[in-house]
């Protein structure tokens, strides 16, 4: 088996996965990954992550030129801007998971940092996650939002509609976006509890150790 046609059937092992555990539903959430001659493969439009067909999925060349596979998602100007402004960026995935979304809809949440320090692992995986605006789905404008961080984040979440992580491969990628949603679930089961989160010391340490995209 080739190489892009291991990956092809890893990125739709990976979304079953996901679809089955009820991270993303229906026909939501994307995912693309950069195949070993520098094109990109992608998950059709309107797909399911529970259904992809590893021989339909869309196919682009180094150019950008789709060549092969279904129409692709919508949300390829958001993916093209991870693409562009992270040189180490090898996959991407995107979900309507449904902590993250309701976390993202209060109003005490912070823009800027949107995980709090619950784990050390929302902070190594992540770094930390900005919060854009609203978007109508499929905006171009949330890919120059993406482009506004210049490269400076890996993880950003929409607000009342998902999170977006790059990775360095594909299973980074979907590790990394599990994360994020678990994170934003204790967040919820925690809220109004006054839960001991990190403390800066600790975040600084693991700032330090694991170099995630904090500044």
């Amino acid at each position: 088996m080739s190489a892009e046609a291991k990956l092809r059937e890893q990125m739709c092992l990976l979304a079953k996965s996901i679809f089955d555990r009820g991270l993303t539903g229906g026909s939501t959430g994307n995912i693309s990954a950069r195949t070993p001659d520098g094109g990109l493969l992608v998950s059709p439009t309107g797909s399911s992550f529970g259904r992809l067909d590893p021989a339909r999925l869309s196919r682009f060349d180094v150019s950008g030129r789709l060549i092969a596979g279904d129409k692709p998602t919508k949300e390829m100007p958001l993916h093209a801007a991870f693409y562009e402004t992270r040189a180490a960026t090898g996959a991407v995935v995107h979900l309507h998971s449904c902590h993250s979304v309701a976390l993202s809809m209060l109003p005490e949440t912070d823009p800027d940092n949107f995980l709090p320090p619950l784990t050390p692992y929302g902070i190594m995986r992540l770094g930390k996650v900005v919060l854009l605006p609203y978007f109508m789905p499929g905006d171009a404008a949330m890919g120059e939002a993406v482009r506004g961080l210049a490269g400076r984040r890996s993880a950003v979440m929409l607000a009342n509609h998902g999170p977006v992580v790059a990775g360095k491969d594909v299973e980074a990628a979907c590790n990394a976006i599990e994360e994020l949603e678990d994170t934003a679930r204790l967040a919820i089961l925690t809220r109004g509890l006054s839960p001991r989160m990190l403390t800066e010391a600790q975040i600084q340490a693991l700032v330090t150790t694991f170099a995630p995209d904090w500044d």
